[in-house]
């Protein structure tokens, strides 16, 4: 059987990557290898080929998750003119009716924090996601009125919050007017404070 070429095997475990960023998102760190393998077109055989372990896989797709976040952070804000027009980019960005029906493709935060947190404290996944969690706090910060930067931080990690709790509820009550007035009201009140902010 003919070597596979290094092209074609990082391609492959790119593809493993992206499959399980989607899975673990949607369902939760308990999909299997074999179904996550069969959704990236590899077999089960394979996998060990790529990673050591699911610990280590589970690693990388949380890893993956994160990189799309930033990247859809750094272009909304991107062409702002201000801080509070990135602000506002943000908020109205997070708390849309897409994401909320789309978390294989959405932020890591709200799909992910609740399994996460069941991981022991030893597992690689519980530092990717810190750092990742990290990485979007810097973020909104760095978007935060400069007229208070020691309270900066706290904004941030508060907003932070109120943007995933509200996305996680809105999912949970998907499908009744609940979810619509929970994502409503938390988008206006962040941006009723990020208004008085500036």
């Amino acid at each position: 059987m003919p070597r596979v070429s290094r092209v074609e095997t990082q391609k492959n475990r790119r593809a493993i990557e992206q499959a399980s960023s989607r899975m673990f998102r949607e369902q939760g760190l308990g999909v299997s290898v074999k179904d996550v393998m069969g959704a990236a077109g590899l077999t089960h055989g394979g996998f060990y080929g790529h990673f050591e372990s699911k610990d280590a896989l589970v690693a990388a797709a949380c890893a993956s998750a994160f990189e799309s976040s930033f990247e859809r952070w750094r272009k909304r804000t991107e062409s702002a003119k201000s801080r509070e027009s990135a602000h506002a980019a943000l908020i109205e960005g997070y708390l849309t009716s897409q994401n909320r029906a789309s978390p294989g493709t959405s932020c890591p935060l709200a799909a992910l924090a609740t399994d996460v947190g069941r991981e022991a404290e030893d597992k690689p996944v519980r530092k990717v996601f810190q750092d990742g969690l990290e990485r979007l706090i810097q973020s909104l910060t760095e978007v935060q009125s400069p007229t208070d930067p020691d309270g900066a931080r706290d904004e941030a990690l508060t907003q932070l919050a109120t943007l995933v709790g509200a996305m996680v509820l809105a999912r949970a009550t998907s499908g009744a007017a609940l979810s619509d007035e929970i994502m409503n009201a938390a988008k206006r009140s962040l941006l009723r404070a990020c208004k008085a902010a500036s």
